[in-house]
């Protein structure tokens, strides 16, 4: 496993500055949010790939990319258009968008492309939202396995998908082998019955991303390692126990103001806790 830092957290700094912080700090992983200032996926050329791909290497820093970019396609709503609109068009933009970040993801050398639903548009039914995510993201991973990369569903509290039990529905409707899981154990903690823990050793063999983040209750706020109710020494021990030999990372998007500081702080938690985790 390769301990990482989503670039969403680090939406004040330039990308190369977030990553020579994030190297030196002692990650050995990034999770690339493609964003407006951040390798915009409609604008970044060939060799801005390219480059940032020797800059990787250079700095030992293992990629995903991640597709949660809250106002790349629209200024004026966050996270949308998605998958699930009334609109033929917006749903294409979506599409597309994820394509891209699939031609991204291979061009930098990331093995997966992380994504989720989206809400409910008001006016689409449950039925409909299930007929439009489910052949998009197959059609998805027929893209994705051409270019190489994998495609890893996170279900997200407050989205269409939002439960282990949603999760379990798509993946058996897609039934296509790139697709697998990007687990998130605060999420877990907001929509499941049962601990992060119970949640990586359930579903394992579907597992392709992890992100770590901590938690209260079942509010779904961001918090930083330490600061809510998570066993942190417990999770990195389910992720040793199934041999999880991807990327965990730190997702702070709302810790931007002190990313530096945020970064710090929660590598140095997190070393601790895989240290009392032996």
């Amino acid at each position: 496993m390769r301990l990482g830092y989503n670039t969403n957290g680090f939406a004040h700094h330039r990308l190369d500055d977030a990553l020579e912080i994030l190297a030196a700090i002692g990650y050995q992983a990034v999770a690339l949010t493609p964003d407006v200032h951040h390798l915009p996926p409609f604008s970044s050329t060939t060799a801005d790939m390219r480059r940032l791909r020797r800059r990787l290497e250079e700095l030992n820093l293992a990629p995903v990319v991640e597709a949660g970019a809250r106002f790349v396609l629209d200024p004026r709503r966050k996270h949308r258009p998605t998958l699930l609109e009334a609109d033929p068009g917006e749903r294409r933009q979506r599409f597309e968008m994820l394509g891209r970040c699939l031609e991204i993801a291979a061009e930098i050398g990331a093995p997966q492309l992380s994504i989720w639903s989206g809400g409910l548009p008001a006016g689409v039914t449950e039925e409909e939202g299930w007929g439009r995510l489910v052949p998009a993201v197959h059609e998805l991973c027929e893209r994705a396995a051409t270019l190489g990369v994998g495609v890893a569903f996170e279900p997200e509290p407050g989205m269409f998908v939002e439960s282990m039990e949603g999760w379990e529905r798509l993946r058996d409707a897609v039934s296509h082998p790139a697709l697998g899981l990007t687990l998130d154990v605060g999420h877990v903690r907001c929509t499941e019955d049962y601990g992060p823990g119970e949640a990586i050793r359930r579903y394992a063999d579907d597992l392709r991303n992890v992100h770590l983040d901590d938690m209260r209750g079942r509010i779904h706020d961001h918090l930083q390692i330490g600061e809510g109710e998570l066993d942190f020494r417990a999770i990195l021990e389910a992720l040793r126990e199934v041999n999880y030999q991807g990327v965990a990372s730190v997702e702070l998007s709302r810790h931007s103001h002190a990313a530096p500081a945020a970064a710090q702080v929660a590598f140095e938690r997190l070393q601790a806790a895989a240290s009392a985790a032996g």
